[in-house]
């Protein structure tokens, strides 16, 4: 897929005030800090279209884009960052919830983990509780650049063992890198495979 055009749409935490659901939508969401605006920058090639920051939890909106008048990019908040007041965090919580749930044309939900990290008992719920909501999501494993790849294939390995706890299908696993633009043809052919998959449903 090229990316012809990438631009910001809006932001806002209700369901209701969403573009009209037209479109294939594909949310990203991760843990704070996990590097979930560089990538979306890497993806698109635009280096300021999603606020990149050095301190954690900056994104608090729903924040959509729209990629080439033919799908939707949402950067979520990220979930975990414990400086933020627990009632914020509730209220976030209720927020992606709903618009997990409300969002008719919500195609994929890539969730990003930091590639550094073993397994983290929030990764591990976040994944699961989509599989409880029954939406198709897939994991994007951040930040390779930072290590030896013998590191990051054996967090791979260790996220694979803990899902096979409960899963008995593995969701698909992209590697990327934003720094070396490492994985962005992998998520882009996905998208696109799966825009034509689905693209009956808006004619």
């Amino acid at each position: 897929m090229v990316i012809k055009e990438a631009k910001f749409l809006m932001s806002n935490t209700r369901v209701e005030q969403c573009p009209t659901p037209n479109k294939p939508e594909y949310a990203f969401i991760g843990r704070s800090n996990v590097g979930k605006s560089s990538l979306i920058n890497m993806l698109t090639e635009q280096k300021n279209l999603a606020k990149t920051s050095s301190s954690p939890g900056k994104t608090q909106l729903i924040n959509h884009f729209l990629i080439n008048d033919d799908w939707y990019l949402v950067d979520l908040p990220g979930y975990g960052y414990a400086k933020v007041s627990k009632g914020s965090r509730e209220e976030w919580r209720k927020m992606i919830n709903y618009y997990f749930q409300k969002r008719e044309n919500l195609t994929c939900v890539f969730v990003l983990i930091d590639s550094r990290h073993e397994p983290l008992k929030q990764d591990l719920e976040f994944i699961n509780h989509l599989g409880t909501l029954g939406l198709p999501f897939v994991v994007v494993f951040t930040k390779l650049d930072k290590q030896s790849a013998t590191k990051t294939d054996s967090t791979i390995a260790a996220y694979a063992r803990k899902l096979r706890e409960t899963w008995d299908e593995l969701p698909r696993f992209f590697q990327t890198s934003a720094e070396k633009h490492i994985g962005r043809d992998e998520i882009l052919n996905f998208i696109e495979e799966v825009n034509e998959q689905v693209q009956n449903q808006y004619k």
